[in-house]
């Protein structure tokens, strides 16, 4: 197989679906042993050893979930658009799909900023 170029990646990759490409970022994960996950979630996960302690603690690590659209499906995908790295067709898949995820693991500020603005465009949220 000849070695593909960055950009061929990436165009393979445009392909893919939200679940076909977490799919892929579990199996490179494992072959490679690295994670992929973003600084800010990186830097809110508690330690491995330290986990328990932090459930008992003030949470610092929320989920922003998406419950429902609203009437402004297009405002809903802008700001997903804009809190995520997706795509037009990414983002507009996950908010035909809720309830789903917009943001894991964000510290309790951009948590509450990202449900501002999807509720502001009249959206449901939950923090979880």
């Amino acid at each position: 197989m000849a070695k593909l170029t960055t950009d061929e990646l990436l165009e393979a990759f445009k392909e893919l679906s939200l679940i076909e490409l977490s799919d892929f970022v579990k199996k490179f994960e494992e072959t490679f042993e690295v994670t992929a996950a973003a600084p800010v979630a990186v830097a809110a996960a508690p330690a491995a050893g330290g986990a328990a302690a932090a459930e008992e603690e003030e949470k610092d690590s929320f989920d922003v979930v998406l419950e429902s659209a609203g009437s402004a499906k297009i405002q809903v995908i802008k700001e997903v658009r804009g809190l995520t790295s997706l795509g037009l067709s990414e983002a507009k898949a996950l908010v035909d799909g809720a309830p789903s995820t917009v943001l894991e693991g964000a510290n309790k500020e951009a948590a509450e900023k990202a449900k501002e603005a999807l509720e502001g465009a009249g959206a449901t949220v939950t923090l979880k």
